[in-house]
């Protein structure tokens, strides 16, 4: 009766009460929402929620999961070494890594703006994203490699060593046993029988193959031969060595080699008062000497092991390789974000500080950071949260032995639970130490992003 006295009146018929299409549009447009929404958030329970919410009662059970011990786990992994080591790493990981890696990536930003070749200059900084992070840790475990041959850090480092400073030529030389010559506890090798003024001796060495001896080196025969005048002491260090057999041990035979570049030194009265270096045929001598007795020393010098460069996955420079290794791959990530942040900055400011006489540092150092500090703190915040989860390198460049002394959360839960400790009670409470550290960055992080999008 309203509705037909309205209409005749003029106005609009009144939709019945729950029929406004406005409102049903709303809640349809909410159905179809929720729809395409739905698998997501099945997806999302499953994988994420689930798991999280499993290792947060598995952590109060003990190792088989069927009794109950409270905290106990949550302070037994205090108590324990190798847990302490990998908070203590992962704190060294989470303010040096993403420390270093916002600093390389706002320099390397700023440069790569100058730079002709730019965009083949980002491509080549940021190509090391698209390898695993498994064939990164194995590339890197063959460069750390102790062994010159295989590792090529080391052997730059032992080029360069042995560019300014001379290897021995004879690290596996020794003396014969009752041959006229004993090993000094530094490694040194003297004569047993005093020398004088006159005379001429013989040092035979063994431990040296043929292939091995100096290029130029000459037999010794000849200087053995040599007579020594009245005030020099005359010598020969030599292969006491014939190949094929033969010979006399302690006499320098016809085919016997001399041993060049070899230091010798005569000591008197226990203070080295004269040296030498032997020549191609391995002869040496001692002019001007005083009357009385010598003793020749062969110093530990002669005999010193070749230089094998660093240990990078030794203790002590472990968890600095592996960053090392981290700094490698996502250098170019941080570039390319702060990059981005650059590009947008206005370059009105730029130019007015340098028409106002402002050289490129102050510009950089006072007006530049400042303006990228919010990129720069999503940076940083992003690079924590992912440190913090860093797991493939630590297992796959750490060697065996010094595994415990490089560990950090993530690998130390996966080894306690499944990597020979069969505890997943104390590796779920490492999981949830692990998500407790995330989460503020996490959060932090999500503000940054919708106060930016404000």
């Amino acid at each position: 009766m309203t509705a037909t006295l309205l209409k005749e009146a003029g106005h609009p018929p009144v939709a019945p009460a729950g029929h406004d299409p406005r409102r049903r549009a709303r809640r349809r447009a909410r159905v179809v929402a929720l729809a395409f929404v739905l698998p997501a958030l099945l997806l999302l329970g499953a994988l994420v929620v689930y798991p999280v919410l499993f290792s947060v009662g598995r952590s109060f059970f003990d190792a088989s999961g069927d009794r109950f011990v409270g905290g106990y786990n949550y302070t037994e992994m205090f108590r324990d070494p190798a847990t302490l080591t990998a908070v203590r790493n992962t704190a060294v990981w989470v303010v040096v890594a993403p420390t270093l890696l916002t600093g390389l990536g706002l320099v390397l930003a700023v440069l790569v703006e100058k730079v002709r070749w730019a965009t083949a200059f980002k491509l080549l900084l940021f190509m090391p994203m698209a390898v695993s992070f498994l064939a990164a840790g194995i590339i890197f475990r063959l460069a750390y490699d102790e062994d010159p041959e295989k590792g090529v850090l080391n052997a730059a480092v032992v080029s360069v060593h042995d560019a300014f400073q001379d290897a021995s030529s004879y690290p596996n030389a020794r003396a014969r046993e009752g041959q006229g010559l004993t090993r000094g506890a530094d490694g040194s090798y003297r004569t047993t029988a005093a020398a004088s003024p006159g005379d001429t001796v013989g040092l035979g060495l063994v431990g040296v193959r043929a292939e091995d001896l100096p290029a130029g080196a000459r037999p010794a025969r000849s200087a053995a031969a040599r007579k020594a005048s009245a005030d020099e002491l005359r010598g020969v260090v030599y292969l006491d060595f014939t190949r094929g057999g033969g010979g006399e041990q302690g006499r320098v035979d016809r085919t016997e080699s001399g041993l060049p570049q070899m230091k010798v030194e005569a000591v008197r009265d226990g203070r080295t008062v004269a040296s030498a270096a032997t020549a191609a045929d391995g002869s040496f001598r001692f002019q001007d000497l005083g009357p009385g007795s010598y003793t020749v020393r062969l110093p530990a010098s002669n005999f010193a092991p070749p230089y094998e460069g660093i240990s990078w996955l030794g203790p002590a420079l472990v968890t600095p390789a592996i960053i090392g290794a981290y700094l490698w791959i996502w250098t170019g990530f941080a570039m390319v974000l702060i990059g981005a942040g650059l590009a947008a900055l206005p370059r009105d400011a730029l130019e007015a500080a340098r028409m106002d006489g402002a050289n490129e540092w102050q510009i950089f150092r006072r007006i530049t950071v400042p303006l990228l500090a919010p990129v720069l703190t999503v940076v940083f915040v992003t690079l924590v949260i992912n440190v913090m989860k860093v797991f493939d390198l630590v297992y796959i460049i750490a060697p065996g032995p010094v595994q415990e002394d490089a560990t950090v959360l993530a690998t130390q839960m996966w080894l306690v639970s499944f990597g020979g400790g069969n505890n997943q009670g104390l590796g779920s409470a490492l999981g949830v130490l692990l998500l407790l550290l995330v989460v503020p960055a996490m959060v932090f992080n999500v503000r940054r992003f919708r106060g930016s999008q404000r």
